[in-house]
């Protein structure tokens, strides 16, 4: 049995390039009021353990490394024993800025590791197949991440007044996971870490060094729990979810 399990597990591993997702849990949670936003309960599970399981559930991701705040090195530990996680998970220390928590994270990735996806701890409602959908894309272009089209109009404000209004059909919000080829990826980080220009998020990174970021189908359920109505959102998207037929 032993043996099988051993031949499975490696049959598997040769259908597609190793993955390892990084998931950016370090942050402060100051929109929350303080509270960790991460393991606050969506019907009754963490925030987190949501994300972790979306993870374990998809085919083409192999490892997981979490950046997390020192103080939650042990808990989110113990989140992955609790709520089944069986892939391998790594959790890290985290940096004061996202770029610098997903630059240590990304050292710590499985030296096979060909892709690096990144995804928000925050985001607990992507699925396996959105997951999957995006690090394909990435297998085929080098660059990939989930995006949907804005529903709002949207203004560029400069000292409180509008000083333009870009076409909303050419505007997208950007999800995650961004996924990326890995020696690409890190050498857009050390670029971003060199430079210290702002970037808002890890397909900005890579865009700083003149490379192109394909776009799969996201989902306006991919949501990023900010603010506590956010997690009255999930709740309900979650429960349409599961007495769907």
């Amino acid at each position: 049995m032993k043996l099988f399990s051993k031949l499975f597990h490696r049959k598997n591993q040769e259908e597609h390039p190793f993955c390892s997702v990084i998931v950016a849990a370090a942050g402060s949670s100051r929109r929350m009021g303080g509270d960790n936003k991460l393991m606050q309960p969506i019907d009754g599970v963490p925030v987190l353990a949501h994300t972790l399981l979306a993870l374990e559930h998809a085919a083409l991701v192999d490892e997981i490394v979490v950046a997390a705040r020192e103080e939650d090195l042990i808990l989110f530990g113990d989140l992955c024993k609790i709520y089944g996680v069986t892939k391998p998970v790594k959790i890290v220390r985290g940096g004061e800025t996202r770029l610098e928590s997903v630059y240590a994270a990304s050292l710590e990735c499985r030296a096979e590791a060909e892709f690096i996806a990144v995804h928000d701890g925050a985001r607990p409602l992507a699925s396996p197949e959105l997951i999957d959908r995006t690090v394909a894309l990435a297998h085929r272009t080098n660059a990939a991440a989930p995006a949907v089209p804005v529903k709002d109009t949207i203004k560029t404000v400069q000292d409180g007044k509008v000083v333009s209004t870009p076409d909303r059909e050419t505007l997208r919000a950007v999800q995650t996971p961004q996924v990326f080829d890995a020696d690409l990826f890190r050498a857009a980080l050390e670029k971003a870490r060199a430079s210290g220009e702002a970037v808002t998020d890890d397909c900005s990174a890579v865009e700083m060094i003149g490379k192109e970021i394909y776009l799969t189908e996201g989902s306006y359920e991919n949501i990023k729990i900010t603010t506590p109505e956010d997690l009255i959102l999930a709740a309900e998207l979650l429960h349409q979810r599961e007495v769907q037929p």
